[in-house]
């Protein structure tokens, strides 16, 4: 089930629209839904479910203020520091030992196209 996803559709894989778990880390999308103690309802890391987790792993938070809006691009993480690029590459190898990657996230393609 490897597939692409935009913000707005892996918004729903949060463990209560849906009961799959997702989470992206750097445009990657991990199936964590065996760690719905931690990812689902209720969880230390509930806040990162269905979402794109990659700057708050990397500054080691789970304030929902890191998360990037749904309607915003794809985080770049160019302003990281070598210190949160390091945490997010720890998380990251942590992500690929324990979980599946089940797709990728990209950009929301434009409602419609500019016609020339």
């Amino acid at each position: 089930m490897a597939g692409k996803f935009t913000p707005h559709s892996l918004q729903k894989f949060n463990g209560t629209d849906d009961p799959k778990i997702f989470i992206s880390v750097r445009n990657r999308v991990f199936d964590v839904s065996q760690g719905a103690t931690f990812y689902g309802p209720g969880g230390p890391y509930e806040n990162f479910a269905g979402r794109d987790a990659s700057r708050g792993l990397a500054f080691n938070s789970f304030e929902k203020d890191l998360l990037t809006s749904l309607d915003d691009p794809i985080d770049d993480l160019k302003d990281l520091t070598k210190d949160q690029l390091e945490s997010l590459d720890s998380w990251e190898e942590h992500f690929e030992n324990k979980y599946k990657v089940v797709g990728t996230l990209v950009e929301e393609e434009a409602k419609s196209k500019a016609s020339e």
